[in-house]
């Protein structure tokens, strides 16, 4: 027989897991205790069917860098033409200035207005980030995101390119995107190409086309891991060495970046941004993105030419400058 005891504690047991249950079914569920605010967290379990729309909703690549070098203004009192985005690094001073005493002189077309634009990340050498800083400062023709600047991030320089035309130059008619040791014969990306007595394009993409697919051999400078993309091609795209494109394409590109996994390879993945606008790039032979032994009637057939030495730049532009009398 059980002793009153325990009875009573087995009854005082049961009243209160009754008054608790009561209380807990009769309370209306209100957001607030007392003068605080307090949300209550329901636990939601995913969905197993996400949609494109609930996925597109959340950026994989927010793009969340900060200029730490810009030059808003560049656009305010004349739209450009063409703008020349010019990847290049701290170290190419020497580039960069062989570059504005030749091909890319805006100065060189009068009336066709031509915005040099050099872009770059951060460096980790505080003393490369001030001597750039004071370069800024002399030229004005230099843009830096607070990026680690590298090979591997040569994609993010590229969509800060895009991002700066979008947001502070979207009048131009052209852009170009081109490296610090190129060659561009501007003579025929102007007339011949781009043409500015004829309607403006849109939607427009032009460069060496490269139908190829990734490299799975490690030691290549070019090398893609299957984990980071699977499949056996690429999509078309232009060399990064230098392709044209109506300015439209800067924001599409950009905008679009923002809802594609990133690539370390800027051509290739300027090239799957392409595919998902539905923008095919024309292929250009003009655009060679190999070295070119230099001869003054081949280079006049060109629009671009890879791996031009400071040195080499100054001695062709001024040849080609010196010699426009001169038939092939």
């Amino acid at each position: 027989m059980p002793s009153k005891v325990s009875c009573l504690y087995l009854l005082t047991v049961v009243c209160w897991a009754s008054a608790l249950w009561y209380l807990s079914i009769s309370r209306p569920t209100s957001t607030y205790v007392g003068h605080m605010s307090v949300p209550i967290r329901k636990t939601v379990k995913p969905q197993k069917n996400i949609t494109f729309t609930n996925i597109r909703t959340r950026p994989l690549n927010p793009h969340a860098f900060e200029f730490m070098i810009n030059e808003p203004k560049k656009c305010e009192s004349v739209t450009p033409f063409l703008v020349i985005l010019i990847s290049s690094n701290h170290k190419e001073f020497d580039a960069r200035q062989a570059i504005r005493e030749t091909w890319g002189d805006e100065s060189t077309f009068g009336d066709i207005r031509i915005l040099t634009i050099f872009l770059l990340g951060r460096n980790t050498d505080a003393v490369l980030n001030q001597m750039v800083e004071q370069e800024s400062q002399i030229f004005h023709d230099i843009v830096v995101e607070n990026f680690i600047d590298s090979y591997h991030n040569l994609t993010l320089k590229t969509m800060m390119g895009m991002r700066w035309v979008a947001t502070f130059c979207p009048k131009a008619q052209y852009v170009m995107k081109t490296d610090s040791d190129i060659f561009v014969n501007m003579d025929n990306l102007i007339y011949k190409l781009l043409k500015p007595t004829t309607k403006p394009r849109r939607r427009y993409f032009t460069g060496y086309v490269i139908n190829g697919g990734p490299i799975r051999d490690m030691r290549s400078k070019w090398y893609m891991p299957r984990d980071l993309y699977p499949d056996s091609k690429y999509p078309p795209f232009c060399s990064g060495t230098g392709y044209v494109f109506s300015a439209d394409v800067a924001e599409l590109i950009y905008k679009t970046s923002l809802h594609t996994r990133l690539l370390h390879l800027e051509d290739v993945y300027v090239g799957l941004c392409l595919r998902k606008l539905g923008i095919h790039p024309y292929q250009n032979s003009g655009f060679n993105h190999w070295k070119m032994a230099y001869s003054l009637c081949r280079y006049r057939r060109v629009i671009t030419v890879h791996q031009i030495s400071p040195e080499e730049m100054h001695r062709i532009w001024n040849d080609m400058s010196s010699k426009k009398h001169l038939r092939c």
